[in-house]
Order: C-alpha cells, then structure tokens, then sequence
C-alpha cells in the first residue's frame, strides 16, 4: 500500500472502532486524578490491567495522597504492589516519582514528553498515556496490543516490534485528534476480537480492513 492508501485505511478503521467502541476509555481506574494514572500507568508493565485496578485500590486507600504516598515506607509500598510484579523496582521509582511531582512540579504531572521521561520509571509509552488523557495532546500508546494489531491491520510490516517506530509511524497515519482514543479503543478490540493467538477473523468486524485476515483467508 502507499502511504496515502495506509491513511484512507487507517481513517476507515478509526471511524469503524469508534463505531464499535463509543466511549474510548482507559482501562486503568485512576477516578481521574492524574497522579494516580501514573502510579497505574508504572505498575502496569508485565501486568494485566485488571490486576493493577485490584492492587490500587488498596494502594490508594491507605496512601489516598501524592504526598503521602511520597512519604510512604519504601518497604510498605512495595508489599502492597508485590502482585504486580517488579514490585522493589515499581515500588521504588513510584516513590521517587510522587516526590519529584510534589517537591518540583507542584504536585502537579508535567504536560510535556521531555518533563515525563525524566520521571523514574517513565517510558515514552507512559508519557503519551498521560499526554493524551490528562491533556488531550495527539499521542500513541504504542503498547503490545497497538503493535500486534496495528500491524495485522497492514501499517507495517507485522515482525516491527519497536515501540517508538511503531509510535511515529501510526503518528503519521491518524488524525492528531484521534491518536489517543484509537490506542484505547484498539486495547479493546486486542482482548474482544483480535488476540494474540487465536484472533476471531471469522467474526472480525475490521476483517474487510485487514491485511492480516486476506492473508488468512488466501491460503
């Protein structure tokens, strides 16, 4: 496909998701306070999404603050976010973070990716998490599911695994205004209908979209 094509492609796919999907929605709980985001955001590397909502609301009620969790043992932390994996390294930058947000940035999550990446623990995939749904800014969250499906649906050749390739590229090819809500709404449709090992092309609703499914179906 040309570039042009891939656009006219992707366009289609948007509209089509958004169709299927409404609301595009992040599957952290964060009840919206953006600190929150970034402590789920940090916790949910090597895990499910469902187990971070799980551990963070214990983590949250006891430490309900950006400022008490700051000043949260190190110790404690790192029990109560043990399910999540990494816990001593999760725990640890997640601690650091809270501080550095209180102490140098008001409390307040910074709005630009050269802020966010000099955070612990912050990577460009959580960056453009925070980016997108905290601040509306056009962002791609190049996630597992993102990668995998973006590049079944032809973007790119589907061995490209590369995060940020994968984030400048798809930044290329949507809409600023609809980046973000197409990494959430793809996240959706990666666990509904497009799995990594057993993906439904017979009941895909994108299958007429897919260069993954024409491949499928031509052999």
């Amino acid at each position: 496909m040309t570039k042009k094509q891939k656009k006219e492609r992707m366009a289609a796919i948007v509209a089509r998701l958004e169709e299927i999907y409404p609301e595009a929605t992040c599957a952290l709980e964060y009840g919206g306070e953006p600190w929150k985001l970034l402590v789920m955001a940090r916790l949910s590397a090597q895990c499910t999404d469902a187990r971070v909502n799980v551990v963070c609301r214990d983590l949250f009620r006891q430490y309900p603050t950006l400022s008490e969790l700051a000043d949260a043992p190190l110790s404690e932390i790192e029990e109560l976010v043990r399910p999540c994996g990494l816990f001593r390294t999760k725990a640890a930058s997640i601690k650091e973070s809270c501080t550095l947000l209180r102490d140098r940035h008001g409390s307040q999550v910074p709005d630009t990716m050269e802020e966010l990446l000099a955070l612990p623990g912050v990577g460009r995939k959580i960056a453009n998490l925070l980016l997108g749904d905290i601040y509306g800014q056009p962002a791609v969250v190049a996630d597992t599911h993102c990668i995998r499906i973006s590049g079944r649906l032809g973007m790119y050749d589907t061995k490209l695994k590369d995060p940020h390739k994968v984030e400048l590229i798809l930044r290329d090819l949507i809409q600023p205004d609809k980046q973000s809500d197409y990494c959430h709404r793809i996240v959706q449709f990666g666990r509904d209908t497009c799995m990594a090992r057993s993906p439904a092309c017979g009941a895909c609703p994108l299958s007429d979209l897919c260069e993954y499914n024409k491949k499928v179906h031509s052999q």
